[in-house]
């Protein structure tokens, strides 16, 4: 696919957009000034592979232990701010790497441009973020709640931060449609070269968010639009990086870690393969080297299929095969395949 070039902006060490490598953002669900715990958890998206962590700033016992926080960390930090300027500013200095607002929450003109000149004298960049519960009331009477609304008050907001001479802006339109969300984003994409945050807000559960999340943000990313996601689920933060991270290697975007293929059960299967699936993700999870592992049913959908995986098993009745780039190395029994599969992998890849 051709990825649209849009203009670059930084979020700490962290570029977003002019063909950047797309990033995976999730948003801490602690109590911002419980600061052990929060670290915590930023500790623990850090290591599923999160690229860029949101927390939420509502009022001032939060934005007092802003400083603390991002001196304990080292990933890029993104404050969300609703209402009042001065906890955005209070981020920008605190040394927040992003300001996440919504400009016609704000207040006046000339509190943007505080903002504005807080975050440029600090080097941290804007996220303009509209959804579909926060449309003005005067374009909801023009367009409805329809994406055209969506990027009117996107556009609107720009404006103002353009206004106050500043341009490190990131820009998201999420509704919790599905389709609403793709054509918003397409439409500003076609609007402006800001870069552009993708995501289905309030998407739900680890099943129906993810599939929801993975139509929506897959669609728009196969197109060749979007510079940074975040999976919306209402789950664990760390399974938002992990199924963002799944969705940006599934778009081809992304190779890093273990990449599993497996076939659908059938009537020709003669071996556990559920269980023999699940059993080798587990046994991998902790191989970072972008290899492509198969796990097959049986002899038909076996080497010859999964010729492409760099390694892979096959099982029959009781037993099964090990193959490497194709080529069948060993046959061993049922209950040693994945443990053999791991030590042929860690042979090479350790």
């Amino acid at each position: 696919m051709q990825r649209k070039i849009t203009r670059r902006i930084m979020a700490g060490n962290l570029a977003i957009g002019g063909g950047a490598d797309i990033s995976v953002q999730s948003m801490c669900n602690t109590k911002t000034q419980n600061v052990e715990e929060t670290l915590g958890q930023i500790e623990a998206l850090c290591k599923a592979g999160c690229d860029i962590v949101r927390l939420a700033v509502p009022d001032n016992e939060a934005a007092r232990v802003l400083p603390e926080i991002r001196k304990n960390c080292k990933i890029p930090l993104v404050a969300d701010i609703h209402f009042d300027y001065k906890l955005a500013i209070a981020a920008a200095k605190a040394g927040f790497d992003k300001i996440r607002i919504n400009p016609g929450n704000i207040g006046s003109e000339e509190k943007v441009r505080e903002l504005a000149r807080a975050c440029q004298e600090n080097g941290a960049a804007i996220r303009v973020g509209v959804n579909s519960g926060s449309i003005p009331s005067d374009l909801l009477r023009e367009y409805g709640n329809t994406p055209k609304a969506l990027c009117e008050s996107a556009l609107r907001h720009i404006r103002l931060l353009e206004k106050a001479d500043f341009k490190d802006i990131c820009v998201s339109l999420k509704s919790s449609d599905v389709s609403g969300t793709v054509e918003a984003c397409r439409m500003m994409s076609g609007l402006t070269d800001y870069p552009l945050h993708l995501g289905i807000t309030e998407s739900g559960t680890p099943y129906s968010g993810l599939v929801k999340s993975s139509v929506g943000i897959g669609t728009l990313l196969m197109e060749g639009i979007g510079d940074t996601i975040r999976v919306s689920l209402t789950a664990d933060p760390v399974e938002e990086v992990r199924a963002g991270i799944a969705i940006l290697k599934a778009a081809g975007l992304r190779r890093c870690g273990v990449n599993i293929i497996s076939c659908p059960t059938c009537g020709r299967t003669d071996i556990d393969l559920i269980s023999l699936t699940e059993k080798v993700e587990a046994l991998l999870s902790g191989i970072e080297k972008p290899i492509t592992v198969a796990v097959m049913g049986c002899a038909v959908n076996g080497p010859g299929e999964a010729r492409e995986a760099d390694y892979g098993i096959a099982g029959g009745r009781g037993e099964g095969l090990l193959f490497k780039n194709g080529e069948i190395i060993k046959k061993v029994s049922e209950d040693e395949l994945a443990p053999e599969l791991l030590k042929m992998i860690q042979s090479d890849t350790l």
